[in-house]
């Protein structure tokens, strides 16, 4: 199953890349790519019950668009499959490119789309396939961009070097949120649900050009280079993954899948809850934004620090201790959120987004660490985004649920089960540190 070609012993070594230009393509590249994500995750919660869906019960508005928002975390395992395939068999550099393309199509789509009010049942059905697309380009653009870090990384820095495009996520999220707000401060409701909410999505388009301008000015890695020299590249990646690695694919999906619950309970549900007058906290949206910003800006502090705790003292250790930290925020978010006024919301926010970044950080390293060079695009690609249809799909649907039906304490029970299962995963897991990257697949794996 592999593309056999004779190696000649005198073989120049792959070109390579300078590191900053490696980090900063990264982090670049995944920040663009979770902005146009998250903007969606906004807009959600904010804009998409109001302008595309009948008018009725608020609450069933909003778990109609939540449940478009889930469109995407089912498009993102294609997504992966479509994109490790040509990310294992063409090389990762442009296999980046196609998918913050993909991406960026999709939500500049979204902008210029029109609303109930105009075209009916249309409005939701195309929303939920610019959603798809946007599944898409994330489901090539994480593996890609974790291999383009931990492939180039030097030895003993795997962990750090993987946390830039993990930053892309506080970082995608702090500007989204961030258009949002100021655009809400700039302007009234009218204007702002008239047209306002359209520019966070139409100034992806300034960013793609910035992200393309970086990649394309790459390197492929030397790890997949090396692959290719070898004749190891392999003629399906999908079925290989599976034949091959599948428990690698069960517990990369298992370790993550706490990570995208915690995630999306701080962001998208607290969003949601906070601002809701009824059911919720009563916050004025610009107001709860602003909490989000703060908690998110501990999320990139730790993200960081999370890759040096997991080069020094191992990946399993590291995420065994935050994970166990947070099945102790579970318990402890219903009192925490509920009856702890604006200081116990920003309690919540602050901690469990800086668990977010504890957790989140080491998984660049953590999830190719688990795979072979010639299959680890997909294989990296597919558990992650396994995780994110287990894990985040319905996280937000479901917290609502729950808040509404039984209360916050339910919603800190959900956070706690699947944390628990995090933790199995990872105690049965094998420690990944000192895994050579480099080293050609044997044929046999």
């Amino acid at each position: 199953m592999t593309d056999v070609a004779p190696r000649s012993p005198d073989v120049a070594e792959p070109p390579t890349n300078p590191r900053r230009k490696v980090l900063t393509a990264s982090l670049v590249g995944t920040s663009i790519e979770f902005y146009d994500f998250y903007i969606y995750a906004t807009a959600a919660v904010l804009v998409f019950p109001l302008l595309f869906f009948p008018e009725g019960d608020m609450l069933a508005a909003r778990l109609q668009s939540l449940a478009t928002f889930a469109i995407a975390f089912v498009a993102r395992p294609i997504g992966s499959w479509v994109f490790g395939h040509f990310g294992d068999r063409i090389g990762r550099k442009a296999t980046l490119v196609a998918s913050l393309l993909t991406m960026g199509i999709a939500t500049v789509g979204i902008g210029v789309l029109p609303t109930y009010a105009q075209v009916g049942v249309l409005a939701p059905v195309l929303l939920a396939v610019c959603r798809f697309g946007q599944g898409l380009g994330l489901g090539g653009e994480w593996g890609g961009a974790a291999l383009l870090a931990t492939e180039n990384a030097p030895a003993g820095k795997r962990g750090f070097y993987g946390t830039f495009p993990q930053l892309g996520a506080p970082i995608g999220f702090f500007l989204a949120n961030g258009v949002f707000l100021a655009l809400t401060q700039t302007m009234s409701d009218e204007t702002f649900l008239a047209w306002g909410w359209r520019v966070p999505f139409l100034l992806s388009t300034l960013l793609i050009v910035v992200g393309l301008w970086v990649r394309l000015t790459l390197h492929e890695t030397p790890a997949f280079a090396k692959v290719v020299a070898s004749g190891e590249r392999v003629k399906t990646p999908m079925v290989e993954v599976f034949r091959t690695s599948w428990r690698a694919v069960v517990l990369g999906t298992l370790i993550m899948v706490a990570t995208y619950v915690l995630f999306y309970l701080m962001t998208v549900f607290s969003l949601g809850f906070g601002t809701d007058p009824v059911d919720g906290l009563g916050y004025e949206r610009s107001q709860f934004l602003v909490f989000l910003m703060i908690g998110v800006v501990f999320f990139a502090l730790f993200t960081p620090v999370s890759g040096l705790l997991a080069d020094r003292f191992g990946r399993k250790p590291t995420l065994i201790a935050v994970t166990v930290a947070i099945i102790a925020f579970g318990v402890a978010m219903g009192p925490m959120m509920a009856g702890g006024g604006t200081v116990g919301v920003m309690a919540f926010l602050i901690i469990g987004l800086s668990l977010m970044g504890l957790t989140f950080g080491p998984m660049a390293a953590v999830l190719p660490e688990l795979f072979p060079t010639n299959v680890r695009y997909t294989g990296a690609s597919v558990a992650y985004n396994l995780a994110g249809l287990l894990g985040a799909s319905f996280a937000p649907y479901i917290a609502t649920w729950l808040a509404g039906t039984f209360g916050l304490a339910w919603v800190g029970g959900y956070l706690v089960l699947v944390s628990v299962i995090t933790l199995v995963a990872l105690l049965i897991s094998r420690e990944t540190r000192d895994d050579d990257l480099d080293a050609i697949p044997a044929r046999a794996r």
